[in-house]
């Protein structure tokens, strides 16, 4: 008799999904105080520098349409590389026409609820419909954001070693780098805690697990990292089709390091966080504040409005068909 696999042998779940929903649901207003009051923060500063925001909106009505096409293109790619990744993050295999499927409906409920909790939940039902344990399919999801999170951090190194002058650091107060420096030493000893230890230790253990598969391993690292270039070269696009005249490094290396920046702020798809983080990034690239904003809303129309009505659309029938 064969030992059961990691995704067969699951005999906690029963026990294990009900104390991770309400886990969730004890959160979740948390969640919703956090929120509300980044887009509240975010509707103030919008109000403030409306003009701005104006200028860039007319600026973006006149930009050159291959350009967006090209962004375009590269938006659509996003949710291949993250199906690809995501196959990756599990030694079982996916139907790739539903997992595709999955992302981009994933990517409209993303932009509803707050954190990534849509993406997470539409992934995780779809990942237990595909018959792993709840347990399994969390980790999994945990294994993705992890690879998500290193391939930015990895595209950053590279593009700030491979191109000298691309990465402009702003001027920080003492009392800034202080507080950075007490974040950073505060970090391991939360790793260390009793719930984050065994989190860290289920990741840890599917992580070993994908990268005894050396296909899987790919996958998961190739996929991360595809999905995080396109997405820079979302912006790279939006600002060729502005004519602004800046290095597509120099963009690139604005648009990792504010999504990375913007992970912290669990705000719906990142809405306000990653707008503010992304603005700012682009203005000490040496972006006009104006032309800052037209990129912003430039990437956000590929990224977000031009797509969120298919995919709700996408997300109903996969429910109607209880993919998910």
């Amino acid at each position: 008799m064969t030992p059961p696999t990691a995704t067969e042998a699951a005999p906690d779940a029963p026990e294990t999904a009900p104390a991770r929903t309400r886990a969730l649901s004890a959160r979740a207003p948390w969640h919703a105080a956090v929120t509300l009051v980044v887009l509240l923060c975010t509707a103030l500063l919008a109000r403030r520098h409306w003009p701005v925001i104006e200028a860039g909106a007319a600026r973006l009505a006149g930009a050159e349409p291959g350009w967006l096409l090209m962004g375009a293109t590269a938006a659509v790619s996003t949710w291949v590389c993250s199906a690809v990744a995501q196959q990756g993050a599990v030694s079982q295999t996916l139907p790739g026409g539903r997992l595709v499927a999955t992302q981009f409906a994933a990517s409209a409920a993303n932009h509803l609820l707050p954190a990534g909790l849509g993406a997470g939940a539409v992934n995780l039902r779809f990942l237990t419909r595909c018959g792993l344990s709840v347990p399994h399919s969390a980790t999994a999801l945990a294994v993705k954001a992890t690879a998500g999170g290193a391939a930015r951090g990895l595209l950053i190194a590279v593009l700030a070693f491979t191109g000298p002058g691309l990465l402009r650091l702003p001027r920080v107060s003492a009392a800034f780098m202080a507080a950075a420096l007490l974040v950073t030493a505060a970090l391991p000893l939360l790793l260390l805690s009793g719930p984050l230890r065994r989190a860290v230790r289920a990741v840890s253990a599917d992580v070993r697990a994908v990268h005894r598969l050396p296909g899987r391993a790919a996958a998961l690292w190739c996929g991360s990292l595809a999905f995080a270039s396109l997405h820079a070269l979302v912006v790279i696009a939006v600002t060729r089709s502005l004519g602004l005249p800046l290095p597509p490094g120099r963009v690139a290396l604005a648009y990792l390091a504010a999504s990375s920046a913007a992970v912290l702020l669990p705000t719906p798809g990142g809405i306000g966080s990653l707008d503010a983080a992304l603005a700012l990034a682009l203005t000490l690239a040496g972006v006009p504040g104006s032309a800052a904003a037209s990129v912003v809303l430039g990437y956000r129309l590929l990224t977000v409005w031009l797509p969120l009505v298919p995919g709700l659309v996408v997300l109903g029938v996969l429910v109607r068909r209880k993919a998910l």
